[in-house]
């Protein structure tokens, strides 16, 4: 969840594991290129296992791997209210996810609606607008 704008990016990921969050973070990357060390600023992740790869989530895939590409901050265990934005976009999520589910039974598609439905609802919290629309402008300005 971008905290700014609101923005949800979900991504499907193999399993649980390190591994898996630096093959997301290296997809961002690719895709915003240049871009990415300006969006993501900072990111903050639990103590999840599945963040345990410090060194490899903060390392670039550009420049031959000697710069970092954020900043990992890690919450307090047992505080999601250092992560409330992404709380609250969790239970959105569960309104069309359950908890319990298995998630794998969704397809890329699915999950891709779903992200859609949540960039593109309007919330009071940003004045009525789509967390898209406003992840664009910021976007172009940078």
């Amino acid at each position: 969840t971008e905290r700014m704008t609101r923005r949800e990016i979900i991504m499907p990921m193999r399993n649980q594991k390190a591994e898996g969050v630096i093959r997301c973070l290296n997809i961002l990357e690719r895709k915003y290129g240049c871009l990415f060390k300006k969006i993501f600023k900072t990111i903050t992740v639990d103590n999840g296992s599945e963040f345990s790869a410090n060194d490899g989530m903060c390392k670039s895939i550009f420049g031959r791997g000697k710069s970092n590409r954020t900043t990992i901050y890690y919450c307090h265990p047992y505080c999601s209210s250092e992560r409330g934005s992404n709380e609250r976009m969790n239970r959105e999520i569960r309104r069309r996810i359950p908890k319990g589910s298995n998630i794998a039974k969704y397809s890329n598609e699915e999950i891709r609606d779903i992200e859609h439905w949540l960039n593109h609802y309007p919330r009071r919290i940003l004045g009525y607008a789509t967390a898209q629309e406003l992840f664009d402008e910021q976007v172009a300005q940078l």
